[in-house]
């Protein structure tokens, strides 16, 4: 017989999420002991993505400071996995954006620092605007429709499949591409600003 750790979306962990739901520490420590795992490689996966653009936050600070954030709000509701997951990528999303933003202000400020010029050239030019030109398209996909901005963050931050996603949401694998495909369609509408 398999343990609950072994099962991340059994029946034990939606308990876990009724209970954190209503507020209850140690249940949302729980969640989050029991999603580890998955919740460092979510973190991995964010800074991965923007390689260079951090090149002083790791993956466990950055999943760390997600906690901290996460147990900082209440009332919040995670009626699954998929939720929790998404919501912890938002966060973690936001943080990152929030980190390339202050370090930009601090370039913009006039701090003059000379770097070598291999560690100059890993930084991708104009990583940063793509990252909040990102933000704030997700963010106004999810003022318009929050189930499409989770989907992007499982699939585009998380790195989860079709496959997984559908399993986690309880629907068709076909349903999960459609919404992607509608997803990326609002999401390149809103970066290049178009009607």
């Amino acid at each position: 017989m398999a343990s609950p750790m072994a099962d991340p979306g059994g029946d034990w962990i939606v308990g876990l999420f009724d209970e954190a739901q209503r507020g209850n520490k140690q249940a949302t420590d729980a969640l989050v002991a029991a999603l580890y795992g998955e919740l460092h490689r979510l973190a991995g996966s964010h800074l991965h993505r923007y390689a260079g653009a951090h090149p002083t936050l790791s993956a466990t600070t950055l999943l760390h400071e997600a906690y901290v954030d996460i147990a900082q709000r209440s009332h919040l509701e995670f009626p699954s996995r998929a939720h929790f997951l998404a919501y912890a990528s938002r966060a973690m999303r936001g943080l990152v954006t929030d980190y390339v933003r202050r370090r930009q202000a601090v370039k913009r400020g006039g701090d003059l620092t000379f770097a070598p010029l291999d560690e100059a050239a890993v930084e991708p030019a104009g990583k940063s605007l793509d990252l909040e030109a990102l933000h704030g398209a997700l963010e106004e996909l999810d003022a318009v429709d929050p189930e499409l901005a989770s989907l992007v963050d499982l699939k585009f931050f998380c790195g989860f499949s079709f496959v997984e996603i559908a399993q986690l949401r309880g629907v068709s694998e076909r349903t999960v591409q459609r919404d992607w495909a509608k997803a990326r369609l609002l999401l390149h509408q809103s970066i290049n600003d178009e009607p």
